[in-house]
């Protein structure tokens, strides 16, 4: 099957803004509790009256700032609580908000705050604001930059803003909140720039209501009002917020954290129903309950329960499991399986990935266990999901097929081509951009993709990073990357060989897990990357996970020499994109002497 068309079941109002739900919630349902805040350990609920109480008073604090209708409101900021006050206050008062990655650099935020012609922007912190205070100034729109943790001897941006709207009447608020409708932009969120500029994807309060409405009716389960989930990706990125709106329209409560050190502690204390997540962090529950295992003597357990968690949910798909499986599934629950469960809370049965490949394996793995993980795939041109895995339809593996009232078909080149109400119509202020990427009303995304029979669409690369050998050969590297970050020693994989007569990689390893290893191999706990490199140990360990990713691949695909690099690839060190996909081109620049190396 080369295409496929789910056809659409929902309208989409002229009139709708997603600022709408707030006072719907709270004329309708104002003691449902749409978020939970954590103050001083305690989760506190607020109310959707509260909430929009506050929405209210902020929006007339935009409004008395000098926020237009249509105008930019910037916000940089971790994910909190703070920041969905904001984004509805900012749709309340009719402007749009412009995301920032709370890691962003100050060139970075400089071309946001320039090319979005800003107006106001909102920071989290002094840090932050010491970082983008210079090129804040300087920008030729910015008026004003507020902080949401207040300096020393100052009001909070929350705060600020309420004292400022005082004068500001309800009846003015609800005047300019409908003058907002469905072509009226929503945000401006940049694409996070692996190579190249990022550019300004602008989306629609139509594009978040169809989004939200597709969500719904692909994961009704989850989409339900007395669902839970605690949301700690970055609300900059497009998939936590759609999950975010999502969450509140459909009265899911919703916590907030951007401490990921205490994830674990949080899922406990909080309880979600169901967790929002990228692969990295499935694969690190995996990798440390692995390691865990074999620390504690009981790793030959953990992998006969692993084994048994996938060949039960391969099982799944193939009739139903027998008896002898189901009794060893049942044995390895109550050994292995419940303690997983309970260190995501106790109460999440399912999950939703998104943003790079989960693979079969950790698909299986979690399913089996009893934590379906809905795998999905989206850009942020596509307002996060657009294909997803649902109760409904899924096949562990594949991204799942078109949410309702979309379409997807494969070009003669292999790239995936998408069309539906939640695709944009183009680029902020960049006609040839757009006229790169939408062209006969399909939008082109750039991704390696096929269609099965049943409409199930994998992902095997990039077109843009794929590799071409010395010998013609074509070699997409997530495939390769992905496998080899599910050894538990390995953090993170570039694998390098474009016009090179063979495949390379550099590997790094995992800081969390190396501890564990170091005291099964009777080494000092001080060891460093640098003291390991050439220990037989170590490279015996990768040597084997390196000939297991290869047996996956043609001989020409393979990986033929690999390097251990002494740090990590991180946000920090600029190699990482705040959703942990690798910039390629600064690895390459960074580390152009150790991949010449493998060829040398």
């Amino acid at each position: 099957m080369g295409e496929i068309a789910v056809p659409q079941s929902f309208a989409i109002p002229d009139d709708v803004s997603m600022a709408d739900s707030v006072f719907r919630h709270e004329k309708e349902s104002p003691d449902f509790v749409p978020f939970e805040r954590l103050i001083d350990g305690k989760w506190v609920p607020v109310t959707a009256v509260q909430f929009a109480a506050e929405v209210r008073s902020v929006a007339k604090g935009l409004m008395a700032s000098g926020v237009e209708l249509g105008d930019r409101v910037a916000i940089l900021s971790s994910t909190r609580y703070e920041w969905v006050l904001l984004d509805y206050a900012i749709w309340t008062a009719g402007g749009a908000t412009v995301a920032i990655y709370e890691t962003s650099a100050a060139d970075q935020s400089k071309w946001i705050l320039e090319d979005s012609g800003t107006s106001l922007l909102i920071v989290e912190n002094t840090e932050q604001a010491d970082i983008v205070r210079e090129v804040a100034e300087a920008a030729p729109t910015v008026r004003e930059l507020l902080q949401i943790d207040p300096a020393s001897g100052a009001k909070g941006a929350i705060e600020e803003l309420t004292a400022r709207g005082a004068a500001v009447t309800d009846e003015q608020v609800e005047e300019r909140r409908k003058q907002v409708n469905a072509e009226s932009a929503a945000t401006l969120i940049y694409t996070s720039g692996t190579t190249g500029r990022p550019k300004g994807v602008q989306l629609k309060h139509r594009h978040f209501y169809s989004e939200s409405t597709a969500a719904q009716l692909g994961l009704p389960d989850s989409m339900e009002a007395g669902q839970r989930t605690l949301l700690f990706l970055p609300l900059a990125h497009v998939f936590a917020r759609l999950i975010s709106f999502a969450s509140f329209d459909h009265k899911v409560t919703v916590g907030h954290t951007s401490d990921l050190t205490t994830l674990l502690d949080q899922f406990a204390a909080f309880k979600p129903n169901f967790i929002l997540s990228v692969p990295r962090v499935f694969e690190k529950v995996y990798n440390s309950a692995k390691q865990k295992a074999y620390d504690g003597g009981k790793g030959k357990i953990f992998d006969k329960a692993a084994d048994t968690a996938i060949e039960y949910s391969k099982a799944l798909e193939a009739g139903g499991p027998g008896l002898v499986l189901r009794a060893k599934h049942a044995l390895f629950d109550k050994l292995v399986y419940g303690k997983l469960r309970d260190a995501l809370g106790g109460n999440a049965t399912r999950a939703v990935s998104g943003g790079a490949a989960l693979g079969a394996r950790l698909g299986h793995f979690f399913r089996g266990i009893g934590v379906t993980v809905y795998e999905g795939y989206g850009l942020t041109e596509t307002t996060g999901g657009i294909v997803m895995n649902t109760p409904e339809h899924q096949k562990v593996g594949t991204v799942g097929r078109p949410l309702n009232g979309h379409s997807a078909k494969i070009a003669e080149d292999g790239e995936l081509l998408l069309k539906g109400p939640v695709v944009f119509d183009g680029y902020w202020q960049n006609d040839a951009a757009t006229a790169d990427s939408i062209r006969d009303g399909w939008f082109h995304t750039g991704d390696i993709g096929t269609i099965d029979a049943e409409g199930f669409i994998s992902i095997t690369g990039r077109k843009k990073e794929l590799l071409v050998t010395a010998g013609g050969k074509n070699v997409a590297p997530a495939i390769l990357e992905d496998s080899l970050r599910a050894h538990p020693l390995i953090s993170q994989v570039l694998v390098v060989g474009d016009a090179k007569p063979f495949i390379g990689a550099l590997i790094t390893i995992d800081a969390e897990t190396l501890p564990g290893w170091l005291e099964r191999h009777s080494l000092p706990a001080d060891s460093t990357i640098a003291d390991l490199i050439k220990n037989p140990d170590l490279i015996a360990e990768i040597d084997s996970a390196v000939s297991a990713t290869n047996a996956r691949v043609s001989k020409a695909e393979a990986i033929k020499k690999y390097r251990i690099l002494e740090t990590d690839f991180s946000i920090e060190t600029g190699e990482l994109t705040p959703t942990l996909k690798l910039k390629r081109n600064i690895i390459h620049d960074k580390h152009g002497a150790a991949i010449e190396a493998l060829y040398s």
